[in-house]
């Protein structure tokens, strides 16, 4: 999770011959950091390139003042929404999430929680090779089951279905340095003037913001 980048570098020979680096600042409640992943992973298989690309899960809190317990998600978008243009968002979402394989049952999500502690989970995954994992189970559980990510025994069992030993799993929720690393990385987002996600970085050279459409990461992805 260390994560050092100047965008718009110029790639030496041996750079290129690497095999591709994708870093996503994302957060685990954001339904267009989980379409964008799909569409994402699609070009990646058209174009042979899944097994071969990295790709790098970086915390971006999008209510980083949210209480450590959460709170009811009815509320959350009832005050940032307004209750009929919340209910208009869900059933726009609900349908393009069919056009992606997502299965979002907003309905079923009773609470909008603080995304903190599944950032610590993430980076500690991370360091044993493990996030994709934790975050396609992250997405899952909180938008296709309506669990509550931000509750400490929920992770747990995310962390072991996803194939990490529970005692990792527990000391990464209680790890000072993985809270200091998670928010020290979304400091440097923000001087990156990162302002929405998803936002990929491509191989540390050139960004790309918001959920693509799949023709247009194959569009980029095969010009680079």
């Amino acid at each position: 999770m260390a994560f050092e980048i100047a965008i718009g570098h110029a790639m030496d020979d041996q750079e290129r011959a690497m095999p591709l680096t994708i870093s996503v600042f994302s957060d685990v409640i954001c339904p267009w950091c989980y379409v964008g992943k799909r569409r994402l992973e699609r070009a990646l298989d058209r174009l042979g390139q899944r097994e071969s690309t990295t790709i790098e899960w970086l915390p971006f809190e999008l209510n980083p003042d949210m209480p450590a317990d959460g709170m009811a998600r009815a509320l959350y978008r009832a005050r940032k929404f307004g209750p009929e243009r919340s209910a208009q968002l869900a059933a726009q979402m609900i349908e393009l999430g069919r056009q992606e394989d997502i299965r979002f049952a907003f309905a079923a999500t009773m609470r909008t929680p603080n995304t903190r502690r599944a950032h610590m989970l993430i980076a500690a995954a991370g360091q044993h090779g493990r996030a994709d994992p934790i975050v396609e189970a992250l997405f899952r559980a909180y938008f296709e089951e309506g669990r509550d990510i931000g509750a400490p025994d929920v992770l747990r069992d995310i962390g072991a279905t996803a194939g990490l030993d529970p005692g990792l799993v527990d000391d990464a929720l209680r790890s000072e340095p993985l809270r200091q690393l998670v928010e020290a990385v979304e400091r440097q987002a923000a001087a990156m003037q990162v302002a929405g996600v998803p936002f990929f970085i491509v191989d540390r050279t050139w960004a790309v913001s918001g959920a693509q459409p799949t023709e247009e990461w194959l569009a980029a992805l095969s010009a680079a």
